[in-house]
Parts: C-alpha cells; sequence; structure tokens
C-alpha cells in the first residue's frame, strides 16, 4: 500500500508512487455498441503511458463504435469514483481485458479504488487473482 496526497490522473500518480508510468495500470469503463439497441461494457486496462485503442476494442466485441462510458455508468459499474478504478472487475455487467504490454513487467501500481491510496502488485498474483483476458488494446 503506498499512501499518498489525492490524485487521480496516471501520469501524476505514477510520479507520487516513484515509478516509471508504463508500470501504472490504466484502468477505463468503455461502452462497445454491438448493435441498434445493444452494447457491452469493458473495463479496459492500459500500461499508463499508453492510450485505449477504442478501435480494436469495438472490433474485439464486433461492435459498431467504441466509447468511454459515461462518468455515472462507469463509477457504478467499477464500484468507485472516477480516477481510482481498480484493475478488477467486480461487476458481471463488466468484461475485464488487458493489455498485454502492461504484464511484461514484474510489478504494476494503480489506485486502491481512493483518491489516495495506491497498491503495488506482483504482475502474477495480478493475473492470478484478477484472471484478465489478456489482448492488444493498447494505442
Amino acid at each position: 500500500m503506498i499512501p499518498h496526497p489525492p490524485e487521480g490522473r496516471t501520469d501524476v500518480a505514477s510520479r507520487l508512487r516513484r515509478h516509471p508510468l508504463e508500470q501504472a495500470a490504466k484502468s477505463i469503463v468503455v461502452r462497445v455498441a454491438t448493435g441498434k439497441r445493444s452494447r457491452r461494457y469493458v473495463l479496459a486496462v492500459v500500461p499508463g503511458d499508453h492510450r485505449v485503442d477504442l478501435d480494436a476494442l469495438a472490433q474485439r466485441y464486433g461492435g459498431r463504435e467504441a466509447s468511454f462510458a459515461a462518468r455515472e455508468v462507469a463509477e457504478r459499474l467499477a464500484g468507485s469514483i472516477s480516477g481510482s478504478i481498480t484493475p478488477f472487475a467486480f461487476s458481471p455487467e463488466l468484461d475485464l481485458l488487458v493489455d498485454e504490454g502492461l504484464l511484461v513487467h514484474d510489478e504494476i501500481y494503480f489506485n486502491a479504488g481512493r483518491l489516495d491510496l495506491s497498491v503495488a502488485l506482483c504482475v502474477a498474483d495480478y493475473v492470478a487473482l484478477a484472471r484478465p483476458t489478456v489482448a492488444p488494446i493498447a494505442a
């Protein structure tokens, strides 16, 4: 556990935690439009120095488009406020998809569901606990 001043921006939080930006697990809830009235929500986790490739997510789910979920939807599905979303999916409405580039490190860092507390976690332990689907989703 790493206490620090409240911060939800990945780059600033990484400096406060004193680790390289690429070891930060940036977690973003994405809405994929899979049909006229159907959608799928994905917790996309990418290295902190990358962005989520929305086109790759849309293609992966056979969707027409992908976009960031509305803040209130993201916070409800993730169970925490924006900027503090952990790389774990606890809602059955949320698929967990992690970019392979994040898992090349020995350790990853992320906010612990709060803006003032973070976690450093061994990647092997993260994979064992979260059981994510791994795919190239970072741009």
